[in-house]
């Protein structure tokens, strides 16, 4: 059993991380540099990074780079986004700036909710839709992001790979029997590499309305169960409260060699007790495993999703803990951004948060830098001394939730 574990802080300590994570596992790497190379992120909502909700662009910029450096060009990125935001039409790729980072650097990106159906089985016979690009790629990276979530516990590696299924109809299948589906997902959908994103993590009332938490990881290897057990020990985080584990362990794919090799590891200084993902009553009643398919039978029927359109049923949700996420249909247009002086002290958080590693605060202004309008050097900028010209849309959710946090932590 092999795995790697270390901090990074800032984006030129997060491109040295990963060079040894693929030096250590470099005898993995296909051998042919013509190789079809997905990188499954988690773009679970357009809350970004620094909420601990989604991939960092900062370790997606620096997985690609790592990859051309080593003469691989078929690179594609791919998710298949949350069922609320497709459903609504909203593209969270772009609102994360996935495909701004993407045109960046030369590779091509889908959502996955698009793709070619690849069957595979589930619980009780049922069949289910996973995406052939997938399925059929030469080399997966899985790259997801490492938070707490109050139907499974925790969403890591085994969790990520629900993001290849195939639109709304093939997720709500899961929830029939979430951890044995999920676990199903992965005997289908098996990637070569793991790289967790523990930059900004998140606890509590995941994946979208928990808080972000600074542990400053990035955990890697090639066996899912090792690693997800070893960021329930980062998180102080029982594993058998964590669903995919549990049933797991009751498969004999969790085994006493892994909890041997997790219990020798000497992380304690990387671990952090995340609180738990406590939801409300209602949410909590409803989601039980001995109510959900009575739910799932109501929430399936054409009527349930019509009315659960409407705004108005989205904010009852919302208020009553039932939905996670607010789906809102302006977008953010950015005219620029621009440093005011005389509130910069030159502290150097900007530069460490540039996906693209533009050269900050000094080339902020200058045209023609790269910036993909991601935001993250404005919201992390403890002065504010950051200006944002233009439309914020959608960004106005994640700043009342999370902006003064996200500044303190970053």
């Amino acid at each position: 059993m092999q795995l790697y574990i270390n901090k990074a802080e800032g984006l030129k300590e997060i491109k040295e991380r990963v060079s040894e994570v693929f030096k250590l596992y470099e005898v993995i790497l296909p051998e042919s540099r013509e190789a079809s190379i997905f990188l499954k992120p988690n773009l679970n909502a357009n809350m970004n990074a620094l909420t601990g909700n989604t991939t960092d662009l900062r370790l997606l910029a620096a997985v690609i780079e790592e990859l051309k450096g080593r003469g691989y060009n078929n690179i594609t990125i791919g998710e298949g986004t949350n069922s609320g935001y497709y459903r609504h039409g909203i593209s969270v790729i772009s609102r994360l700036k996935v495909d701004a980072l993407a045109g960046y650097h030369g590779v091509k990106v889908i959502d996955l909710n698009y793709s070619e159906p690849h069957l595979v089985e589930f619980e009780d016979g049922v069949k289910a839709s996973v995406a052939r690009d997938v399925v059929d790629a030469d080399f997966l990276i899985n790259i997801p992001k490492l938070k707490t979530h109050f139907e499974a516990g925790m969403s890591v590696c085994l969790k990520n790979m629900m993001g290849c299924l195939i639109g709304q109809e093939n997720k709500k299948k899961t929830h029939k029997s979430l951890a044995r589906n999920i676990l199903h997902i992965n005997e289908y959908v098996k990637p070569c590499l793991h790289i967790v994103d523990g930059l900004i993590a998140m606890e509590g009332l995941g994946p979208t309305r928990g808080m972000p938490v600074k542990t400053g990881l990035i955990i890697a290897g090639t066996d899912p169960y090792l690693i997800d057990l070893t960021c329930a020990r980062v998180a102080k985080f029982d594993y058998k409260k964590v669903v995919t584990l549990r049933v797991a362990e009751a498969l004999g794919r969790l085994t006493q060699e892994h909890h041997s090799y997790v219990n020798s590891l000497d992380i304690k200084d990387s671990e952090r007790e995340f609180a738990p993902p406590t939801a409300g009553f209602l949410a909590t009643f409803i989601h039980s495993p001995k109510r959900q398919k009575y739910f799932l039978a109501i929430r399936n029927t054409r009527l349930f999703n019509y009315i659960c359109s409407t705004k108005i049923a989205g904010k009852i949700l919302y208020a009553t803990g039932l939905r996670q996420d607010v789906f809102i249909d302006d977008e953010m247009h950015c005219e620029s951004l621009s440093i005011d002086w005389k509130k910069c002290t030159r502290c150097g958080k900007c530069d460490k948060y540039c996906p693209v590693g533009i050269k900050l605060p000094d080339d902020l202004d200058k045209k023609g830098n790269g910036c993909i309008h991601c935001l993250y050097c404005f919201m992390i900028c403890p002065e504010k001394a950051i200006i944002y010209k233009g439309k914020l849309g959608f960004v106005s959710e994640q700043l009342r939730q999370y902006d003064e946090i996200v500044r303190k932590i970053a």
